[in-house]
């Protein structure tokens, strides 16, 4: 359930900068940055996409503006698997979610 996000991967003309364009908006006009090693508080997409690219590893930063998110790898880091956590931000039954039913949301049984 939920519909994948499409990106697209873009380098930047700084090495170890890679820009990451969506057909979705995370934070309006406004703009994010998070750093490795600091506390990301908050359950908005921006705030949720930050963790999970964090927790992949190799990033130093990530800074979302809109639907643009640019990421700082870490030397020597590689952009492997970062498409993927971008594009499952609104997957929300991966392998081994239970899907909810009926019940689940308090619906009498049949």
């Amino acid at each position: 359930m939920g519909q994948r996000v499409t990106v697209i991967e873009k380098p930047s003309s700084r090495p170890g900068v890679v820009r990451f364009e969506i057909n979705r908006i995370l934070t309006g006009m406004g703009h994010e940055r998070y750093r490795a090693g600091q506390v990301v508080e908050g359950n908005r997409p921006p705030d949720v996409l930050a963790r999970r690219l964090f927790d992949r590893g190799g990033i130093d930063a990530v800074h979302i503006n809109s639907n643009v998110i640019t990421v700082d790898l870490d030397k020597g880091a590689d952009t492997a698997g970062i498409v993927d956590i971008i594009g499952d931000l609104y997957t929300y039954y991966l392998p081994g979610v239970e899907v909810p039913d009926a019940a689940s949301f308090g619906a009498p049984a049949e």
